[in-house]
């Protein structure tokens, strides 16, 4: 397992993909220092630049990239034939290949999100907006890995996920927001410190067994769409 966790943790940074995962919290922790150099109060723009843009937009893109990126691409060009002559369970595969996942994911929104909470005045904001982003990075991640496996567009899908459900319909139909990483995430940043500033439209606990679904059931799913590839001979 090790083994396939350096071969996917080489694949995804020694791409120029992981490029993209810098500019996005850059300009996340670039518009705080802006508003904070202007004296402005955090209650006046942290709801746009945290909740706006931290959580609806760098959070899930950044895990899209790499969530899409650490199998993605051996399924675009065919190597995954290769990896599954390997005598390994499929969990063997797709595990570490999560764990890369989460690990990049998770640092790079976390951190940002931490500055963030400090530049609005506040470390345990920081921590709590952290630790909502780590722990909204395995639902993510887990989800678009899946959506790797189930098609030849998982960017689009998952950008139609992004946009659509969760911004669009998650924000103004409340039936759908059960099914929304994001509010699960915004949810569970208030809760370790309640602030006026986010929106929690459900309950704690919905949240928080909602993540654990959202995990278990794309991991699962993942794990037997790979048995499917070596079973078919399927490449996409």
């Amino acid at each position: 397992m090790s083994t396939v966790a350096m071969i996917t943790a080489r694949g995804l940074f020694g791409r120029r993909r992981a490029l993209l995962l810098l500019p996005l919290p850059l300009l996340l922790i670039g518009l705080a220092a802006i508003c904070r150099a202007y004296g402005l109060d955090y209650s006046h723009w942290g709801k746009s630049v945290i909740e706006g843009l931290g959580f609806a937009v760098v959070l899930p893109v950044i895990a899209l990239i790499v969530g899409t990126g650490v199998l993605g691409s051996e399924v675009d060009d065919g190597t995954l034939v290769h990896i599954l002559t390997k005598p390994l369970p499929r969990r063997e595969i797709i595990l570490p290949k999560f764990a890369v996942a989460v690990t990049a994911t998770a640092v790079t929104t976390a951190l940002p999100l931490y500055v963030v909470g400090l530049l609005a005045g506040s470390a345990s904001l920081g921590a709590a907006l952290a630790a909502a982003a780590v722990i909204g990075s395995f639902a993510y991640t887990a989800l678009f890995l899946l959506l790797s496996l189930l098609s030849r567009r998982p960017v689009l899908l998952g950008l139609v996920y992004i946009l659509i459900w969760e911004g669009l319909l998650g924000r103004w139909v409340s039936g759908t927001r059960v099914l929304s990483i994001e509010q699960y995430v915004i949810t569970l940043a208030d809760k370790l410190e309640p602030t006026t500033i986010l929106d929690a439209k459900l309950s704690v606990l919905t949240a928080a067994v909602m993540t654990a679904v959202f995990v278990v059931l794309s991991l699962v799913g993942a794990i037997n769409r790979l048995g499917s590839f070596s079973l078919a001979g399927e490449t996409s």
